[in-house]
């Protein structure tokens, strides 16, 4: 059952919700799993970095995905789309294609941090964002969205687990896709991936001043998606902090 919350506002909009966090920490699948509880826009916004290397490896392969100058064009030209599908999963529509799937492919893994270290693509990603964003009613997941992309958000939260927990869900969404890692590889990837997302010159994770950091590392999924529930009503009810 979802619910809709009324807030106070000028513009009498829905909140934003911004969640943020490191690799395997469940961003996408807790942030969905709210939107659908609150009946609200569930945008994944690596998604959106992801087509960008998509569409890249695909134009020019590899090549294309160093060039900053090429990718900028396709996320300047980017024209993306998140949509539920008739599981109530997410499906994300590229350049008027459901690519949900190849998004989601080992080669895109690859690739897909050096995109997101670009200024340029970053900007015009930022944009799309901050856009779809506009009439509220979001919950929108990645690296810098409460620190960069919705600093206004009501409801900003910083998802984290253990590191081992984290390579181990890494290993099992990878089984899920049939690919089989050994320990130590999905451990390098992510290990890999913190380096590069805590240390890039724009927009670095980190957490928010103002996020409340849930580790999720002894919760289940409804727990998590409880507390960010009790958050949320906990500012409507107090928007000034009263």
């Amino acid at each position: 059952m979802s619910m809709r919350l009324p807030v106070s506002n000028p513009d009498n909009k829905l909140p934003n919700i911004a969640i943020d966090g490191p690799a395997g920490a469940g961003k996408t699948t807790i942030a969905r799993m709210v939107a659908r509880q609150l009946g609200f826009c569930h945008i994944d916004s690596g998604a959106m970095y992801r087509a960008v290397t998509l569409l890249a490896l695909e134009r020019s392969g590899e090549s294309a995905v160093a060039d900053e100058g090429t990718a900028y064009l396709i996320a300047r030209d980017l024209d993306i789309d998140f949509l539920t599908g008739t599981e109530g999963d997410l499906r994300v529509m590229v350049q008027g294609d459901d690519r949900t799937e190849q998004l989601r492919s080992n080669r895109v893994d690859r690739y897909v941090s050096v995109v997101a270290s670009m200024g340029d693509v970053r900007k015009e990603l930022v944009a799309k964002q901050k856009e779809l964003a506009e009439d509220g009613g979001v919950v929108m997941d990645g690296r810098d969205i409460g620190t960069h992309v919705l600093r206004g958000a009501e409801v900003k939260i910083f998802l984290t687990a253990a590191p081992s927990v984290r390579v181990y869900r890494r290993l099992r969404q990878q089984r899920q896709k049939g690919v089989h890692l050994s320990w130590d590889e999905a451990e390098d990837t992510v290990v890999q991936r913190d380096r590069i997302d805590s240390t890039r010159r724009i927009s670095p994770l980190k957490v928010a001043v103002d996020a409340v950091t849930i580790d999720s590392t002894h919760l289940m999924r409804r727990d998590v998606v409880s507390q960010i529930e009790f958050i949320l009503a906990s500012v409507i009810r107090c928007p000034n902090g009263g």
